[in-house]
């Protein structure tokens, strides 16, 4: 029988579903233990049934990930069930799908928060767990902070997310914690479920798959190497 406790320790933040379910699974097949946060305690149970993982590699836990006390109580969590935090992973995210003549300013808000607070939090709370570990930080960014749509209050929100993400990794330098952004392009994921047509827009699009198979390579590089952007856009994408 394996040894649970030699397994490295992720938590990532919005991962019922999409990007963050299928990273979750792929974390768990290269031998991660995980905690997984969400606001809907139910949907995180739902998920952790349908994963058929134990609680000795998987821990559900119901946070909000705007909330400091809420995303500080997650990472004692995590550490309190499996001894120590090797990386986390700032995955909750949505959008609003408009811009700013037409868009609604309290929408924005919660964007806002949820896109880019709730990131700056999760790093505050786990930093001193990571510093200890030698550990990384993973933050799922998107094209639309590399290359900005005209006038997007989402593609604002995701450009200050990877400013963050320099702004991270010149913190942490010399403490042995790498950063690093993934910036996906088109994904099909419920992501699109708020969007206005409620479908994947038309042209070549990812699977959630891709991804995490991006955040688990840029977790396993060796110790000493960190990558600090990876961009993956489906071939064809333009922007």
């Amino acid at each position: 029988m394996s040894d649970t406790t030699a397994k490295p320790v992720t938590l990532i933040t919005g991962g019922a579903t999409g990007i963050g379910a299928a990273t979750v699974g792929h974390l768990l097949a290269a031998g991660h233990r995980v905690g997984v946060t969400g606001r809907d305690e139910g949907r995180l149970e739902r998920f952790a049934a349908e994963i058929g993982a134990g609680r000795d590699v998987l821990l559900p836990i119901a946070a909000d990930p705007t909330d400091y006390a809420s995303v500080g109580g997650a990472v004692r969590a995590t550490v309190q069930e499996f001894g120590r935090l090797d990386a986390v992973i700032a995955n909750a995210g949505f959008s609003t799908h408009d811009n700013l003549a037409d868009g609604d300013p309290e929408q924005w808000r919660e964007m806002l928060l949820v896109n880019v607070l709730a990131p700056a939090v999760l790093i505050k709370a786990a930093l001193p767990e990571l510093t200890r570990s030698g550990g990384r930080i993973v933050l799922i960014g998107s094209t639309a902070g590399i290359k900005n749509t005209p006038g997007n209050m989402y593609s604002v929100s995701k450009t200050a997310l990877t400013s963050l993400a320099e702004n991270a990794r010149v913190l942490v330098t010399g403490s042995g914690v790498g950063v690093t952004l993934i910036a996906p392009g088109r994904v099909d994921t419920p992501f699109w479920s708020s969007h206005p047509s409620h479908e994947v827009p038309a042209g070549p699009v990812l699977t959630p798959n891709h991804i995490a198979d991006a955040v688990v390579w840029a977790l396993g590089q060796p110790a000493g190497v960190e990558v600090n952007t990876v961009v993956v856009r489906p071939t064809g994408q333009t922007h």
